[in-house]
């Protein structure tokens, strides 16, 4: 083992050997490998990708989140774990590539009208909203706020310009007691979409133009043909006749 020696004089292990051997173990690799995809995942789920037992997972992703392989998203009782970032990606993509063996990719159980666009509490969630969200932040109309919590976005110039053309009514929107826009983890795509009083007002807009219907008996969105042309119109989103099918058009 590659060793240094700290101020006591002992050895200590590098902190490449530390990082090899945290991602080394079976069950922590089958775990990485299966964040690789960018979706997250529950303690439970990682338990049975690695194949040990719920307790010996959560002993694992200790040890991964120590080394600051991953992150974890509480939201409301589920805990969900994703790779740490983008350096972390690479490093194992690249390792993956050395050893030839992919992980396994995500396989959303989620119905599918509600995994193609559904209300999220007050805001939209599933397939449409993480790709809208992707989009926002693509364009820089949201950016990360530094003087925010860890997951919340304030406006650049081009986003109040842009959300104003749309139709959104900011001024209201900001003076609402609660967070203005901020990442929330949605639970079927395991994407963020956006949360907060934007992501509200967003909703609000499209359900009074008519771009998607409530399910009246449940939480499922219809995206009508004047919301596929809107959609793709504003926010450069294709989809397809049924919304099953969400992309960026280039």
């Amino acid at each position: 083992m590659i060793a240094s020696h700290d101020r006591r004089g002992h050895d200590a292990p590098h902190p490449l050997a530390r990082i090899a051997a945290a991602i080394g173990e079976r069950a922590r690799a089958r775990m990485l490998c299966a964040l690789l995809d960018g979706h997250a995942r529950t303690s439970t789920e990682l338990a049975a990708v690695a194949e040990v037992t719920p307790s010996t997972a959560s002993v694992h992703l200790s040890r991964l989140k120590k080394e600051r392989l991953v992150k974890v998203l509480v939201q409301g009782k589920h805990h969900y774990f994703s790779l740490a970032g983008v350096q972390v990606a690479d490093a194992l993509e690249s390792l993956s590539v050395l050893s030839g063996n992919p992980g396994p990719r995500f396989q959303p159980s989620t119905p599918e009208p509600l995994r193609c666009a559904r209300t999220c509490y007050d805001h939209m969630a599933g397939a449409l909203a993480v790709a809208l969200t992707e989009r926002i932040l693509r364009d820089a109309w949201l950016v990360p706020d530094a003087n925010g919590q860890g997951d919340a976005y304030k406006l650049s110039p081009q986003g109040s310009t842009a959300f104003t053309q749309i139709g959104v009514d900011l001024e209201m929107t900001r003076a609402l007691r609660r967070r203005f826009a901020y990442a929330c983890l949605d639970w079927s795509e395991r994407r963020p979409h956006l949360g907060g009083a934007l992501a509200t007002a967003v909703l609000g807009l499209a359900l009074r133009r008519k771009w998607v219907l409530q399910d009246p008996d449940g939480r499922a969105l219809e995206v009508t043909r004047l919301g596929r042309r809107e959609f793709l119109t504003h926010f450069g989103l294709q989809l397809d006749a049924s919304a099953r099918k969400t992309h960026l058009a280039e």
